[in-house]
C-alpha cells in the first residue's frame, strides 16, 4: 500500500477511508503553530496485537496440510504486523509530517552498500529525503533457537548495510540522518521463556548470555542495537496466544517500550520539520 499525501481532496479522502483521519499538512501545523506532541497511543497498539494474532489464526485455519506446515505458512503470510504500521503513520500525520510518502506494500527498496537493495517493512519519504525506515518483526514458537539467530543477523546486517549506504551518498549528499526502528513481538509460552544453555568450547560468552531465555536474548539483542546506535530504538513486547487476541502484552523492559519508540520517531519528526522549514 503507497500512500502519498498531496493535498488534494481526493487523496484525503483516500486516507480517511483507510486509517481514520485525513492529512493534516506541514503548512497548516506551521500555521496553527502545533506543538510536538505523543498522543494517547495504547488502544491502537492493544489493536495491532490483537490483529497480530487473529490474523495469524485466521492464516492457520487456512492450511489444511498439517499443522507444522500451517503454522510456518500463517508466520511466513505477511499481515499480521499491518496494524503496527498503521500506528506508526498515525503518529506521523500527529506529528504534522501529512506530506509524507509512507511505503508499506510496494516500492519499499532502498540501495545498500553491500547488496543491490534491501526491502524493508516500512519507508517514509518527504520530498526525496528518506525520513525513517522501520522493521515490524515477530516470533512464535516453537522454532525459537533458528529464528532467534536469523533474527540477529538479520537486524545487524540490515543496519549496517543502510548506514554504510548512507555514508556513501546513496540518498543524497547532505541529507539529514534518517531514524530507523525495530518493532519485534515474541510469543510468551515456556519455549521462549525457559533459561537456554550455550556452547562454550574455547571460550566463555558475555555474562548476560549465559542461560539466557530467548526472551531475554531478544531484549538484550534490541538493546544493544540501540546502544551501538545502530538503531534509534527499538521496542521490545511479548504476548501468550490467548491473551493477545483480546489486545494482551508485555513490556518486559523499561528502555524497549513502544511510548519510547514512539517518542523517539516524534521527535526525529519534529527535528526534521524545523530543519526544512
Amino acid at each position: 500500500m503507497l500512500c502519498r499525501e498531496d493535498g488534494q481532496a481526493t487523496h484525503a479522502r483516500f486516507l480517511r477511508n483507510i486509517f481514520g483521519y485525513a492529512p493534516i499538512t506541514l503548512a497548516a501545523m506551521i500555521r496553527r503553530r502545533m506543538p510536538i506532541v505523543l498522543p494517547p497511543f495504547e488502544d491502537r497498539l492493544r489493536k495491532a496485537v490483537a490483529h497480530y494474532w487473529r490474523t495469524l489464526a485466521a492464516q492457520s485455519t487456512k492450511q489444511k496440510a498439517g499443522m507444522d506446515h500451517g503454522r510456518r505458512s500463517a508466520v511466513t503470510g505477511g499481515k499480521q504486523m499491518d496494524e503496527f504500521c498503521t500506528l506508526v503513520h498515525w503518529v506521523l500525520r500527529e506529528n504534522g509530517l501529512g506530506q509524507a510518502s509512507i511505503y508499506v506494500r510496494s516500492d519499499r527498496e532502498l540501495p545498500g552498500f553491500f547488496r543491490p537493495t534491501k526491502e524493508w517493512d516500512m519507508l517514509v519519504v518527504h520530498e526525496g529525503h528518506l525520513v525513517a525506515a522501520v522493521e515490524f518483526k515477530s516470533q512464535r514458537g516453537p522454532s525459537f533457537g533458528n529464528n532467534f539467530n536469523n533474527r540477529t543477523e538479520e537486524a545487524l546486517g540490515t543496519a549496517t548495510d543502510l548506514w554504510t549506504a548512507f555514508r556513501e551518498g546513496a540518498y543524497g549528499k547532505g541529507r539529514p540522518r534518517p531514524w530507523l526502528g525495530w518493532v519485534m513481538l515474541l510469543e510468551d509460552c515456556a519455549g521462549s521463556s525457559r533459561p537456554v544453555a550455550v556452547a562454550e568450547p574455547h571460550f566463555k560468552v558475555f555474562p548476560e548470555f549465559s542461560t539466557a531465555s530467548y526472551a531475554r536474548r531478544y531484549e538484550l539483542l534490541l538493546r544493544k542495537l540501540v546502544h551501538e546506535k545502530l538503531y534509534d530504538a527499538a521496542t521490545f513486547l511479548t504476548s501468550t496466544e490467548n491473551g493477545g487476541v483480546r489486545g494482551d502484552f508485555a513490556e518486559p523492559a523499561e528502555d524497549l517500550t513502544m511510548k519510547r519508540l514512539l517518542a523517539s520517531f516524534a521527535g526525529h519528526v519534529a527535528g526534521y520539520l524545523a530543519a526544512i522549514t
